[in-house]
């Protein structure tokens, strides 16, 4: 292993992964799933809260510093290990699990974007030289120290649906995840009945419901792939009589 170079297996060390990544969805594989289909470095890439950064594994280290941040750290990349397509029966019969994968080539980088940051300026270390990103066209020459930043621009900020948005006398609920999956709502509005009420996907992943309902309080729970889930968009919480976390909502 190179001095420096931290690898990563996956799945081995999935929870290596995803304790670092900040904002991006630690609830779901889909980001590790990402990593894995990913053919080779390239452009950074936008991925929900955050941006992935790649360079190609021939590089001894490469780092990444931001403006915003006044280049006062420096983020290493991390090597994306991947299975052996095929393993031979010594390798199948090894206790030591690096012996089952191989170098994908890639060294990637994420991070979680502050909401505030419209314009991502940065710079690479690569081999111990500041440089700017070479899979990365945009760029900005700072008009102080002549210095080239590399430049991603950030798209605007997504409005977080929440059961209020409705007209009144009505609760809207709202659910994402990938598409074509089947999502329903049950609450105290309808026994419980985790059947009753399917949401309708909207948009790529984008579900919602809206009921109508008379005044009052009211609990819920999202039913996805057989689990009781929380609304992740309202944060109001309660407890049943069984002691189960639900969600509550009031209508007015």
């Amino acid at each position: 292993m190179t001095v420096g170079m931290k690898k990563i297996i996956i799945p081995a060390l999935l929870l290596g992964i995803i304790t670092g990544i900040g904002a991006i969805d630690m609830d779901s594989y889909q980001f590790i799933n990402h990593l894995l289909t990913l053919p080779g470095p390239g452009t950074p890439e936008l991925f929900d809260d955050g941006v992935i950064f790649t360079a190609p594994s021939t590089h001894r280290r490469v780092g990444i510093a931001y403006a915003h941040e006044g280049f006062a750290r420096v983020y290493w990349f991390e090597k994306l290990m991947k299975a052996k397509d095929e393993l031979t029966p010594q390798e199948e019969k090894s206790k030591n699990i690096v012996d089952q994968y191989r170098d994908s080539g890639i060294l990637f980088h994420v991070y979680t974007v502050p909401p505030e940051i419209r314009e991502l300026e940065y710079r690479l270390v690569i081999d111990g030289l500041w440089t700017t990103d070479p899979l990365n066209p945009l760029y900005r020459i700072d008009q102080k120290s002549g210095i080239v930043r590399s430049v991603i621009p950030m798209p605007e900020p997504n409005k977080i649906p929440t059961a209020f948005d409705g007209p009144p006398g009505t609760l809207t609920f709202n659910y994402q995840t990938s598409s074509g999956e089947t999502i329903t709502v049950a609450g105290s509005f309808n026994g419980w009945d985790p059947f009753m009420y399917e949401l309708r996907e909207i948009s790529s992943g984008n579900y919602a419901l809206t009921l109508p309902l008379p005044p009052g309080t009211y609990h819920y729970v999202f039913f996805h792939r057989g689990q009781r889930i929380l609304d992740p968009f309202n944060h109001n919480r309660a407890y049943t009589i069984e002691g189960m976390v639900v969600t509550e909502a009031v209508v007015h």
